[in-house]
């Protein structure tokens, strides 16, 4: 008998029985079940099994978060029900065989985009702080100087410019600023074709020159387009095949075609290898899938994509434009945040981008930043509520602080999900409150114009990238993102059908103050034995993050235990303790260590890491080994894992919660490795 026989039967049974589950396999810490009928898990009783730290759905998948004892758990699962496990591709395809059409398409696009955003947000910076020294009118010294020349107005006075025109520094920042913005918006095609291609498994490198052939400098400039028709110039833009002409024109800035000329390519790609014998497939396979891409990119799909895109960006501008353009910005502020949780909120920065090319501006993506805005706003009112309603239960009060503060800096910084998860969906009131104060900023945003010159960091510091002209309506619009939350927390609270935990606070208080009063009483007899306790050493050298900061809801929220939080810049884990290797999965990205005084401990390099299935990992010990501190464990490339589009954070997690707390955590500051990282006390 395993042991967790019993625990596995109970999961069994409450999943919906064998008959329901169509694929099961595990990763470091969860059950990964792909269902058939979703509606048959019994949450409430999975809930319950002593093992079970908390489920989740996601891309498909029912997740059971098991914690560190996963491995066995598992085994002693399939020996249970006789369900033989699968890979966690196979499991992963399965899930998204189950999922609709349409919810098929937004994941695959949130893949593309996503290892994009880290170039899309600095980008943003980079606009906002041009934003600033091109459109806020100073006056230097009195009067304007160009080429050494005062200029002024026919009166005489001053007149008022920007830094860029008075300072030769500042307008020498402001051009060379332009060189990565450039790089990162004109040429956002390269890195939309690379990574179509990483996606679909093709050569990635290939992706890249595919990528650059759609905004060579060869080419008219997309920006130049419709002025060279209008003057007639767009005649010398071709390539002269006797017979036929075609136009060399660019597509900067082109999300649609990009995307559809990196599937032509894969699918050629795929193809080809498939008839191509392998002797000869390195020279051929290239040359026949590079080349027809190219061609169809510019006579075919280039063209039909940039007319789809203008199309999409003139519907959308319609709506914002119209007379009921009010409505559209109510409509789109309140449903913004519904729309991150479901990840369609990932087709939207297509939409952004094709508005900035066809208008120079989108007036879609202010709304998107107040959204993130209202949702800090009511964490915030969260925060401010339970100062009062918890104030007799202080260790609850600072646990969920340790989360909500961090997510409301979070949200106000661009990255919602923290904040949504981890506090506004729990007690669901405080996340539509955050939706009605961004349905009435939106709503503001649209009837006073606001537009944005491109898309930026969706929180506070997204003023930037508005237009200088509507930073007073915007500043406003920001205001009512925030105040009416505040104010809606305590209205909808009263309402039991948005209210999922809260209810009545201030009655439970007066029990939970009696409880305490007894437990101090019982401590002071002094009846438990000595604490036991184990300083845990820095594993692996880089920043130090609070937990909370971790993307990841189930280390961010503890629900497998409390620990610490590193951002690595070397690719070298140690051992923290003294103790013995519990678990190592497959793939080296995560280890379970348990210390001779008891404290077992999960490192889990990197989030979903284990996509990589082992790539860049390489381990040193086995399971059962004895490990002294400072031993080396894994070796992992840093560099290598980012480029693969995966973050590095590592969470540092004491598993077995109920027998060790966490003290002294260091949250902040520089990871240096030996160095005490954090306290783990027995609880008695």
């Amino acid at each position: 008998m395993g042991k967790f026989d019993q625990e596995a039967r109970d999961l069994l049974v409450a999943i919906g029985g064998k008959e329901n589950v169509a694929a099961v396999t595990h990763c470091a810490t969860r059950m990964r079940f792909v269902l058939n009928d979703d509606s048959k898990a019994d949450v409430k009783a999975i809930e319950k099994i002593p093992v079970v730290k908390g489920t989740f759905t996601n891309a498909g998948q029912f997740q059971v978060i098991i914690g560190n004892d996963v491995p066995i758990f598992y085994k002693d699962f399939s020996q249970v029900s006789g369900i033989e496990g699968v890979s966690k591709e196979a499991a992963k395809a399965q899930a998204n065989k189950k999922q609709p059409i349409i919810q098929r398409l937004i994941a695959t696009l949130a893949e593309i985009f996503t290892p994009l955003l880290p170039a899309i947000i600095v980008g943003g910076l980079i606009l906002g702080f041009r934003n600033l020294l091109e459109g806020v009118p100073i006056e230097a010294l009195g009067q304007k100087i160009i080429d050494g020349v005062a200029a002024t107005n026919a009166d005489g006075s001053a007149i008022y410019n920007s830094i860029t025109d008075v300072s030769p520094f500042w307008n020498g920042v402001n051009s060379f600023l332009w060189l990565p913005a450039e790089a990162i918006f004109h040429f956002l095609p390269v890195g939309v074709v690379w990574s179509v291609v990483r996606k679909f498994g093709g050569t990635e490198i290939l992706g890249i020159i595919l990528g650059i052939t759609l905004v060579s400098p060869q080419l008219l400039n997309a920006y130049a387009v419709n002025a060279a028709r209008a003057d007639g110039s767009i005649k010398e833009w071709v390539w002269n095949f006797g017979s036929f002409q075609i136009e060399k024109i660019g597509y900067q800035a082109q999300i649609i075609p990009a995307i559809f000329t990196g599937l032509l390519f894969v699918f050629l790609e795929k193809q080809l290898r498939k008839v191509i014998p392998e002797a000869i497939a390195m020279i051929f396979v290239p040359f026949f899938s590079l080349l027809p891409a190219i061609i169809a990119a510019h006579t075919i799909i280039g063209p039909i994509g940039w007319k789809i895109g203008q199309g999409l960006s003139t519907i959308v501008n319609a709506g914002l434009t119209s007379s009921v353009n009010w409505l559209f910005g109510l409509v789109f502020g309140a449903l913004y945040a519904p729309l991150v949780i479901t990840g369609l909120h990932h087709t939207l920065l297509a939409i952004d981008y094709q508005l900035i090319a066809d208008l120079g501006y989108t007036n879609l993506w202010p709304m998107i930043c107040l959204s993130n805005i209202a949702q800090g706003a009511a964490v915030a009112g969260v925060i401010l509520l339970h100062k009062r309603t918890m104030k007799n239960r202080k260790d609850d009060l600072e646990r969920e602080e340790q989360i909500s503060i961090p997510s409301l800096i979070s949200a106000w910084l661009g990255v919602t999900e923290p904040a949504m998860f981890g506090i506004n969906l729990k007690y669901l009131y405080p996340f539509v409150a955050g939706m009605i104060g961004s349905g009435l900023a939106g709503m503001f945003s649209i009837l006073t114009g606001v537009r944005a010159n491109s898309v930026g960091v969706g929180g506070l510091p997204g003023i930037l990238a508005i237009q200088p002209k509507s930073w007073m309506n915007f500043f406003i619009a920001m205001v009512i993102a925030v105040v009416v939350p505040l104010f809606m927390i305590f209205v909808l609270r009263k309402i039991p059908a948005l209210n999922k935990v809260d209810g009545v606070v201030e009655e439970i208080d007066s029990n939970i103050a009696r409880e305490e009063e007894t437990i101090s009483t019982i401590r002071q007899t002094d009846v438990y034995p000595q604490e036991t306790s184990l300083e845990v050493k820095v594993p692996l050298s880089g920043k130090l993050l609070p937990i909370t900061d971790t993307p990841d809801p189930m280390f961010a929220e503890r629900l497998i235990g409390d620990g610490a939080l590193i951002d690595p810049d070397e690719g070298v884990l140690v051992a923290p303790f003294d103790g013995v290797v519990q678990m190592i999965f497959p793939t080296n990205h995560a280890i379970g260590l348990i210390s001779k005084e008891g404290v077992e401990l999960l490192i889990h390099i990197g989030l979903d890491t284990v996509k990589l299935d082992g790539k860049h990992f390489q381990g040193f010990v086995k399971e059962g080994q004895e490990v002294k501190t400072g031993d080396e464990l894994i070796r992992f490339d840093v560099k290598a894992i980012k480029e693969a589009g995966y973050v590095t954070m590592t969470p540092i997690i004491v598993t077995n919660q109920d027998d060790f707390q966490v003290d002294n955590v260091k949250t902040s500051g520089k990871a240096i490795l030996g160095e005490e990282l954090f306290t783990a006390t027995s609880i008695k």
